[in-house]
């Protein structure tokens, strides 16, 4: 596959007439299939980490059960080790107010899939700790295994593998592995209120939203796992592309409990040193800025 060819066991049958590359993010290669019955969106990768694909199968297929039906998730088609294969979504219109302020009502919806399916366990899609165990921030492996402790979760599954392969890797100052252990005994104290399990997208930067020619919301590329809710909402602020109406619309159907705005830094940390490890640049200053704010 490295030619950029398309896996013969991802398009068998589906009488592909045309596949034109397409923007589909930094780490898949993405086209338009064009076939008898209307376009089609593939994603393939020369070589995925093992589940990469269907970690994200997985997780789509989640978004699409819990999401309300005015938030758009594209439907799996096919689904193989080395790509996916989509419904087509037609992209239209601009984020507008009406569309971010039913976004906001939608994810504090989906945000809700716990609360009415009686989630009781943080981590991998599954139940129980036989559940998934292994999902992937972009491209970085992370730990999914379950736990009913939340703030466990976040510290020692998150946190402290980030920390440490950032600094293994020389992206992030050593000293941030002596502020993480300082924190440690406050972590409960950090993460807030004690919380039902929220079903995440994970990954909700501007670029994995989209609205439709007929101003519909969709989620795409999701990094889907179980955790809180305050996650996906410090991930939408730190690099922009939704608009205050969202945040609002999202507190009419689930308010925030106190002090979550001197949280988004601490649940901002993660996504930081993911791209501290993919990019280095400034992302690990800014995760060692953030760090140091809590100590």
């Amino acid at each position: 596959m490295d030619d950029g060819t398309l896996p013969a066991d991802l398009v068998a049958g589906l009488e592909v007439q045309s596949a034109t590359p397409v923007s589909g993010g930094d780490i898949a290669r993405a086209y338009r299939l064009e076939t008898p019955h209307g376009p089609l969106f593939a994603k393939t990768h020369p070589t995925p980490s093992p589940g990469m694909f269907e970690r994200e199968a997985a997780g789509l297929r989640a978004l699409r059960e819990h999401a309300p039906a005015e938030l758009g998730v594209p439907q799996v088609l096919r689904e193989s080790s080395r790509g996916l294969v989509l419904e087509w979504i037609d992209e239209g219109s601009m984020p507008s107010r009406p569309t971010e302020v039913a976004l906001g009502r939608a994810l504090a919806h989906l945000h809700g899939a716990g609360s009415r399916t009686g989630r009781t366990t943080f981590g991998g899609l599954g139940e129980g700790s036989d559940g998934d165990s292994h999902g992937y921030l972009g491209s970085v492996a992370v730990d999914l295994t379950p736990t009913d402790n939340w703030a466990e979760f976040y510290l020692h599954r998150r946190l402290e593998p980030l920390v440490t392969r950032a600094v293994g890797e020389g992206r992030l100052d050593p000293a941030a592995i002596d502020i993480l252990s300082e924190l440690e005994p406050r972590t409960a104290e950090l993460c807030g209120p004690i919380t039902t399990p929220a079903l995440l997208h994970g990954d909700l930067w501007g670029g994995n939203r989209l609205v439709d020619t007929a101003g519909r919301n969709w989620l795409i590329d999701p990094a889907c796992f179980w955790g809180h809710p305050e996650v996906d909402l410090a991930m939408m602020q730190l690099f922009g592309g939704f608009g205050p109406e969202c945040l609002d619309a999202y507190q009419e159907v689930s308010p925030l409990a106190d002090g979550w705005r001197d949280r988004v830094a601490w649940y901002q940390l993660a996504p930081l040193l993911v791209h501290a490890i993919l990019f280095g640049g400034g992302y690990g200053d800014a995760a060692l800025r953030a760090l140091t704010r809590y100590r």
